[in-house]
């Protein structure tokens, strides 16, 4: 079957599913999601690939080779994985080298409930995956969201010859004044549990909904459910995912960024939903302080999923990022 014809099918399936699937049912079966996620990387281009050493294994995807210009590494937050990246590759040329990797524990990344999942363990674990890959035998851009942000400064920061431009989107780990409205929302789900619940947190479907809506400025029916597919499709791994929140957020590690951040060297792009209830903008303020070659772009009406919400316009925030700082033939002819 000609190329065209296959990819013209799959978009059709696509749009089905994307819209009068998911607008005529409640729930987004993991089955389904996964399926879409399938057609999606397969629309993109990727390479699904894994490496193992010393009985652990990092599962990523990648794109494109090592080139002109340098290599993009991309780090998701937590309880998603690296297809949260699928829609920014979109518009992202398809020559430019990219690997997503799934971060410690998610994906299908070696998961241990025994290890340590701090910030500064998962960026220790990262720079195992740059060296067994190979990323590192040239200077690199560092992507990362959220808890992924928080671990791509700190790597940033730990090993500052290997990235040579660092994108923070909405990144965790920042001091602030006040809780944020997403935090203080979880705080009273905890304090009004049953003492003899065991879990973290007991939420009805109706209370998780609403933490769900918290994370994003629209929260349309179809992105919400699209939202819940990331989330329902590590709803096997509940305790994993409950070791992981409790290790990123305790007080070794909640502020390793805050902590750290001045100790960045690399130039640093800055970019934040506006409308973040998670993790509140000000944080842009806290980073563009401490870092002094540094850049700031809030996006308008964007909540704290910005590759789910503002994929097109973070995607040309980064890409044009990227070519200022990493592009060697330009580089090379300035010199």
């Amino acid at each position: 079957m000609d190329l065209v014809v296959v990819k013209t099918i799959i978009r059709i399936v696509l749009d089905i599913l994307s819209t009068s699937f998911i607008t005529k049912y409640d729930n987004l079966p993991s089955i389904i999601f996964r399926f879409m996620m399938w057609c999606k990387r397969l629309n993109r281009h990727v390479t699904m690939e894994h490496i193992d050493r010393e009985g652990y294994r990092f599962s990523y995807f990648s794109r494109g080779k090592p080139g002109s210009q340098r290599s993009i590494l991309m780090l998701h937050g937590f309880s998603v994985n690296k297809d949260v990246w699928l829609d920014t590759l979109k518009h992202f040329p398809q020559d430019l080298h990219v690997v997503c990797v799934d971060m410690p524990g998610h994906g299908n990344t070696t998961r241990f409930l025994q290890e340590s999942y701090t910030a500064a363990a998962q960026a220790k674990r990262i720079h195992q995956f740059v060296e067994w890959t190979g990323l590192n035998k040239n200077p690199f851009h560092l992507v990362g969201m959220s808890m992924g942000g928080m671990v791509a400064g700190l790597y940033a920061a730990d090993y500052p010859s290997e990235v040579c431009a660092l994108s923070l989107l909405c990144p965790a780990g920042l001091r602030y004044p006040t809780e944020s409205e997403f935090f203080m929302r979880l705080k009273e789900l905890m304090f009004s549990k049953d003492p003899s619940d065991s879990t973290l947190v007991s939420v009805n479907e109706k209370e998780g909904e609403k933490l769900l809506q918290l994370c994003l400025y629209d929260p349309s029916f179809v992105k919400t459910q699209l939202l819940k597919g990331y989330l329902d499709d590590q709803r096997p791994h509940k305790m994993f995912f409950v070791n992981c929140f409790l290790d990123i957020s305790s007080a070794q590690s909640r502020y390793n960024l805050h902590d750290n951040m001045r100790r960045i060297q690399a130039p640093t792009q800055i970019i934040w939903g506006r409308h973040d209830k998670v993790f509140d903008p000000s944080g842009t303020d806290i980073l563009a302080t401490a870092i002094p070659n540094s850049q700031v772009h809030l996006l308008e009406k964007c909540g704290h999923f910005i590759a789910l919400e503002r994929p097109r316009k973070s995607a040309h925030l980064l890409l044009e990022f990227h070519n200022s700082f990493c592009d060697n033939t330009r580089n090379e002819k300035a010199a």
